[in-house]
């Protein structure tokens, strides 16, 4: 397959709603985001120097949200099921930050892409490793071949001021039993891995760890088919929120989306993909970026489907 005649294909799909949507402002630092920006990259899964990209795919943006995928493969490494005992695996169909919800369900996350969720993983990395958000560093470093990796710390800065929800959701967490660690500790952790600036090529890489079965850049194994298998069911039913139904139905990947404009997805035994485009649909999804996302599908026939 010419990876790159169907990747400008798919960018050109993209440029077709070029200033629909609006960039994410509730987080200041975010604000200031081109919203006819966009990035593609495609990382093949049995080749790690096969990487193609169109338009913006090397330019970095805060992965935000997509964060979440891989601490969730970091604890299920330790954990295994156990983890499951206490976060769900079920659809939200309320918003990502949505208080009413947890306090419904007893204080027990709908699913760990959901920001309570994410909490709650994030708190038991850091049981496990002492500093969750280094040991993310780290681990997306060697998945994506990318020593440069680091923390934005104006955008950590942001969102930490302006994260009054976040916080108030950590606090009715910790109220229902359900953190280990002090509520500033896991928010201070949190932000700062929704902060890593990454880029879509980096993205696209370290997706290739679910596109293989759980298998890592270096070939050692973190999780069993198993384990990789869950991931990828559970970003299918909720890795970009409420919207999860229609994007399944367009593109038909699992995928898993972050306010800063970049979705990541897998096809399992083929690829990574990363797409990036600032400007965001009501749910919080790249309007660009899901329309690549369905125009590759439908070039190539890859889906889960």
């Amino acid at each position: 397959m010419e990876y790159g005649r169907v990747l400008e294909r798919a960018a050109g799909a993209a440029r077709q709603v070029s200033g629909t949507g609006r960039v994410a402002a509730y987080i200041p630092a975010l604000a200031g985001a081109d919203p006819a920006a966009f990035g593609i990259a495609l990382a093949t899964a049995t080749d790690p120097a096969s990487v193609h990209g169109a338009d913006d795919w090397r330019t970095p943006f805060s992965i935000q949200s997509i964060s979440k995928v891989f601490t969730l493969a970091l604890v299920l490494a330790t954990d295994g099921d156990t983890l499951w005992q206490r976060v769900g695996k079920e659809p939200s169909g309320s918003p990502f930050n949505s208080l009413a919800q947890l306090e419904r369900e007893g204080g027990v996350p709908r699913n760990p892409f959901v920001n309570a969720g994410a909490l709650v993983v994030t708190d038991r990395l850091q049981t496990l490793t002492g500093d969750a958000s280094g040991a993310l560093r780290e681990f997306l470093r060697a998945e994506s071949g990318n020593p440069a990796i680091d923390f934005d710390a104006r955008v950590a800065v942001s969102e930490h001021r302006h994260g009054h929800r976040n916080a108030a959701l950590a606090h009715l967490l910790a109220d229902h039993g359900k953190l280990a660690n002090p509520v500033r500790t896991v928010l201070r952790h949190y932000v700062k891995q929704c902060a890593i600036t990454m880029t879509c090529r980096d993205l696209a890489l370290a997706a290739c760890l679910l596109a293989r079965h759980g298998i890592r850049a270096d070939g050692t194994r973190l999780l069993t088919r198993s384990e990789a298998k869950r991931i990828n069911a559970v970003m299918l039913v909720g890795g970009t929120y409420d919207a999860a139904g229609d994007v399944a139905h367009r593109v038909g990947l699992p995928a898993k989306s972050g306010v800063s404009g970049g979705i990541l997805a897998v096809v399992p035994g083929r690829c990574g993909l990363c797409v990036w485009g600032p400007a965001l649909d009501t749910h919080g999804n790249s309007v660009a970026g899901i329309a690549a996302l369905d125009a590759f599908t439908t070039l190539t026939g890859w889906s889960v489907f």
